[in-house]
């Protein structure tokens, strides 16, 4: 099935007795019943922090491993269980009121654009989708059903990332023009693609954990439970996995759009693998929290970052593993991620941050267990008219959309695309193939 075919049709799924989701934004029930889709790894973690909100009752779960099917149902013994999301949305529809996709990437949309269609609130882990095109589409049905929709960007709603904002939009490194973020995660693999299969384990449906994806033989250990980020068909490298963390604040905080141009620096495609190295130089159109001309450089794989010199620290201090560097006319801000006061640093030395005009956006802590599950009880607040979410699809598409142009990029190394956003097209022809694909029917 074409993947444009999918997702114009996927608004057509609602059926006649669903209860329509507004009826949760307004605060109708005090009870929000849930549906998780992937409960393993990922999805373990986020079914733990939904369904620690009083107001939560989890009433589905499904998993195409057995194994991981078996640990949520311990934890949630009245949730009926599927292995087939389609199968569970279908038969379920009437009974849940929201939907947390937990899945591999390549998932996220077929999965996500099924529930709106059926106006279900949906919680997706980042990155929101696999291809530009899901990410414009799941924007647009979110905006038009009016629905309540989250991002599985935690650290979004953790005090060092939202004062991190705060202290940009105050100017207190003047307007921003460039900044450097890094990992030296590497969800990047250089070698060939794996020969012959390897018999399926009885706990694991295979062509289900394939979905839409292109069909391929199960080789043990190389795509589930844990590798899948690594391989193009399924995954969207470390750019997808941590740069959606590390990107977020800065592009929230300088109000970005989408790039004008994006350039990665990496070794040729395999057509199989992500590079294990990348550096992408983006060029994004000028805010008010930026100069004109504005800059920004990612590197992730072991060794990241390169040496640079907005990148040395007073005193020969090391940079923190992973972060953000942003390089202002009066200054440059140190974002370390996570958990880290930000570091002002002017002329070559530190400056103490004064916090008190801050206040608002609360106060330092260190304590994961309570900030990460912040970012899931807004979303059930948002859900039963509580509270609004501060990762919507709205939001959440465009950055998605930023790091997919950098994961495009990748397979034309050290050629400059330029995106139009207007007509969500490349300059550079041969790039646009990479905006959508084929659905396999499974």
């Amino acid at each position: 099935m074409n993947k444009r075919d999918f997702l114009k049709n996927a608004a057509i799924l609602t059926s006649a007795s669903m209860l329509p989701s507004s009826l949760w934004a307004l605060g109708k029930a005090d009870k929000l019943r849930t549906a998780h889709i992937g409960v393993g790894g990922m999805g373990m973690e986020d079914l733990k922090a939904i369904s620690s909100h009083s107001a939560v009752e989890v009433t589905a779960l499904c998993d195409v491993d057995a194994n991981n099917l078996a640990a949520a149902l311990k934890m949630h013994p009245n949730a009926k269980t599927y292995m087939d999301y389609r199968q569970m949305l279908n038969e379920m529809g009437g009974s849940i009121d929201a939907v947390v996709v937990s899945t591999p990437d390549h998932t996220h949309a077929p999965a996500s654009m099924m529930a709106m269609g059926m106006d279900k609130p949906v919680y997706c882990q980042k990155p929101l989708t696999h291809h530009v095109t899901e990410a414009r589409a799941m924007r647009k049905m979110a905006e038009e059903k009016n629905l309540v929709t989250q991002m599985g960007i935690q650290v979004h709603s953790f005090y060092d990332y939202k004062l991190g904002t705060a202290l940009i939009q105050s100017g207190i490194i003047g307007k921003v023009k460039a900044v450097h973020a890094w990992s030296p995660k590497n969800w990047g693999f250089d070698g060939p693609a794996p020969e012959g299969s390897d018999p399926v384990p009885n706990t694991l449906d295979w062509n289900l954990w394939l979905g839409t994806a292109p069909e391929r033989p199960y080789k043990q250990g190389v795509y589930h439970p844990g590798n899948w980020r690594k391989i193009m068909d399924y995954g969207c490298g470390t750019l997808g996995d941590m740069g959606v963390h590390i990107f977020d604040t800065p592009y929230n905080a300088l109000a970005l759009d989408i790039p004008k141009t994006i350039r990665t620096k990496c070794r040729k495609p395999t057509g199989f693998g992500f590079p294990e190295n990348n550096i992408v130089t983006y060029e994004f159109p000028g805010t008010e929290y930026t100069t004109k001309k504005f800059k920004w450089v990612w590197y992730d794989g072991p060794g990241a970052p390169k040496d640079h010199k907005d990148l040395k620290l007073p005193n020969g201090d090391q940079l923190p593993d992973q972060g953000a560097m942003f390089i202002g006319e009066k200054g440059r801000l140190l974002l370390p991620h996570f958990m880290q006061l930000p570091k002002h640093i002017v002329k070559g030395e530190y400056v103490d941050i004064d916090l008190e005009p801050f206040s608002n956006v609360g106060s330092p802590t260190e304590d994961y267990g309570a900030e990460s599950k912040k970012h899931y009880h807004q979303f059930v607040d948002a859900c039963i008219g509580k509270d609004q979410v501060t990762a919507p699809f709205s939001y959440a598409a465009r950055l998605t959309e930023t790091i997919l142009l950098g994961v495009i990029a990748g397979r034309f190394p050290n050629k400059k695309l330029h995106w139009n956003n207007q007509t969500a097209r490349f300059k550079e022809e041969a790039a646009n193939a990479f905006l959508d694909g084929e659905y396999r029917k499974f």
